[in-house]
């Protein structure tokens, strides 16, 4: 199982904030590459990227930082979120060096997308699954839709998804905890390798996913657990390796 520092983009510089809301952010670094640096020195073997404003706007906004990431750490997988809405920018993301993206609010209203890109961009697409109380929220979670989490991911099943990442919005940067039976369900159900993303607070989480983890989770994404000191990337990583996930 992967341990997969976030750096989430807002007007450039690196933040986290809580259940989504733009206007509740904390601002961790105004140099977002040399956080990169800072997890790939722990020993992080992916890096998930948001260009938040991107996800509002429905466009990359932060591509040139997203860019300058990949870049410095040509070797390392790099996936990336927010405003991936058009062939165009996952070729451009690609040809930029990002080893995967996720689309996220175009795989709910117009699910047929994924199907295409994954067929023009194999092995490249994560779709990103966005739920409060099980049902799916799009637009950077200003929406709430009335698609259930499992039955979206079921949809992709047979598409050629790399992986999707299931976040819990209502844990999201609440340092409170993940939400292992419902990332374990939609693992069980969909039979496509889940990310877990939403509530990661220290290595406690760490040992109930891992634990779970044959179940078909494929990493856990952890952002203000890491940036606040509550849990060690190195330490976390180390220990999904001695568990054998």
């Amino acid at each position: 199982m992967l341990i997969i520092p976030a750096i989430d983009l807002k007007d450039g510089k690196c933040v986290r904030l809580r259940q989504g809301r733009m206007d509740d952010s904390t601002v961790f670094s105004d140099n977002p590459v040399e956080m990169a640096a800072k997890w790939v020195d722990a020993g992080c073997r992916r890096l998930h990227l948001v260009d938040l404003n991107g996800a509002f706007a429905g466009t990359p906004v932060n591509g040139e930082i997203v860019s300058a990431i990949a870049k410095a750490y040509p070797e390392l997988p790099i996936q990336i979120g927010g405003g991936i809405r058009s062939a165009e920018t996952i070729e451009a993301y690609l040809k930029a060096g990002v080893e995967y993206v996720i689309i996220g609010t175009k795989a709910v209203k117009e699910p047929e997308f994924v199907t295409e890109m994954c067929k023009r961009f194999p092995g490249h697409i994560i779709v990103g699954i966005d739920a409060q109380d099980g049902l799916v929220a799009t637009d950077g979670w200003a929406e709430i839709s009335s698609v259930k989490a499992i039955d979206l991911a079921k949809r992709f099943r047979d598409d050629g998804v790399s992986s999707i990442v299931y976040t819990d919005i209502s844990r999201d940067g609440m340092m409170q905890g993940v939400n292992v039976e419902a990332t374990a369900e939609l693992a069980r159900e969909c039979g496509i390798p889940i990310i877990a993303s939403g509530g990661v607070t220290d290595i406690n989480d760490i040992h109930a996913l891992a634990a779970v983890a044959d179940q078909g989770i494929l990493g856990a994404i952890t952002g203000r657990a890491i940036y606040e000191g509550t849990l060690d990337v190195a330490q976390a990583q180390q220990l999904c390796d001695q568990l054998g996930n």
